[in-house]
């Protein structure tokens, strides 16, 4: 039997931080588990993407490794049959399948992505690079290549997944059923268990997510922080003067304290429901120290990974993963006439 295939990945050029692990590793690692041998697991490291805004290409390498090895750490299983991990840059169908793919794109289409847009605005169109631009494109052929039904992303992210199920659609109304379509935006929602991904805001400014390209030390957590340091930025987060006492905070009216209470939730379930009746003083306490027992309890278990295994396991998925792009894009290929039918 054929198994749906179960598509994520995050950017490898720099450190993950803490809304990283709780809103994009987190959820795979309970996807997984919840659906072991249902489905088939492709965790990638897009590499290629990591070209789309400056990077230290110097680190690039090593970079990608060390956030593999979060993955295993978080206890992604890796040795489930039917899970693969590999590195994009490995399999080069993925880049020629994006350029047949450019040439079905317009250019209005790509003009109008929003994650684009924003970024468009914050680094300036003179330095915004076609890469940058194109990053949809390629984020389709990552999706289409392996037929991945569900795409776990962020809400950012969203878009650049409908798209990649609009292209396909284009692509095989022309052409015959070429692709596996993924499942459409509310269907991705729902397989993923909850109704809109998760947003662990920054800790200085709840206005705004936490994350590694802003320049927000104070407010991002990094998986390679000092545990007593983790905790000392919980307690110095911005909060509010509205309640002297956390009860049921939202984002709208009070989102340091509910982006805190979100935090403790994702991890330490049960802690959530005694919180309630806390000051906010006594609340951060808790949180604080949530966060500092999870970073040295994965801390540990990063030292811990063996890396020559972890190189064998990555290794032969990439072997396997590269027949299956390879196949896709041949029958691309043929379609689209590059190949004799």
């Amino acid at each position: 039997m054929v198994k749906d295939v179960i598509l994520t990945g995050l950017r490898a050029n720099a450190e993950f931080h803490l809304g990283n692990y709780l809103g994009g590793i987190l959820p795979m690692v309970q996807l997984q588990k919840r659906h072991a041998g249902e489905y088939q697991l492709n965790m990638f490291i897009p590499d290629l993407h990591s070209f789309t805004t400056p990077i230290d290409h110097g680190a690039l390498y090593e970079q990608t490794h060390q956030n593999l090895k979060v993955f295993v750490a978080a206890e992604l299983d890796i040795d489930q049959p039917d899970t693969f991990i590999y590195r994009q840059s490995y399999i080069p169908a993925h880049s020629e399948l994006t350029w047949i793919l450019d040439c079905f794109t317009g250019f209005g289409e790509m003009s109008r992505m929003t994650e684009f847009k924003d970024k468009a605005k914050q680094i300036g169109e003179d330095r915004i690079s076609v890469g940058l631009f194109n990053y949809p494109v390629l984020m389709a052929a990552d999706i289409l290549i392996y037929g991945a039904k569900y795409v776990p992303v962020g809400e950012d992210q969203r878009q650049h997944v409908e798209f990649a199920r609009d292209i396909a659609m284009r692509i095989n109304n022309k052409f015959g059923d070429i692709f596996v379509l993924p499942a459409d935006n509310n269907e991705q929602l729902k397989f993923a268990g909850r109704e809109k991904p998760v947003r662990i805001r920054s800790l200085r400014n709840p206005e705004r997510k936490m994350s590694k390209s802003v320049e927000d030390p104070a407010g991002t957590i990094m998986l390679s922080d000092k545990p007593q340091d983790g905790a000392k930025k919980i307690m110095a987060a911005t909060t509010d003067n509205l309640e002297k006492k956390v009860l049921n905070p939202n984002f709208e009216s009070r989102p340091g304290i509910a982006n805190l209470l979100q935090i403790l939730k994702l991890l330490k379930p049960d802690d959530e429901h005694r919180v309630s009746d806390l000051t906010y003083e006594e609340f951060k306490v808790i949180v604080a120290e949530t966060v500092s027992e999870f970073l040295k309890d994965l801390q540990i278990k990063l030292a811990a990974i063996d890396d020559k295994q972890l190189m064998q396991k990555l290794e032969a998925d990439e072997e396997a993963m590269r027949k299956v792009a390879d196949a896709t894009l041949l029958r691309v290929q043929k379609a689209v006439g590059l190949r004799p039918a």
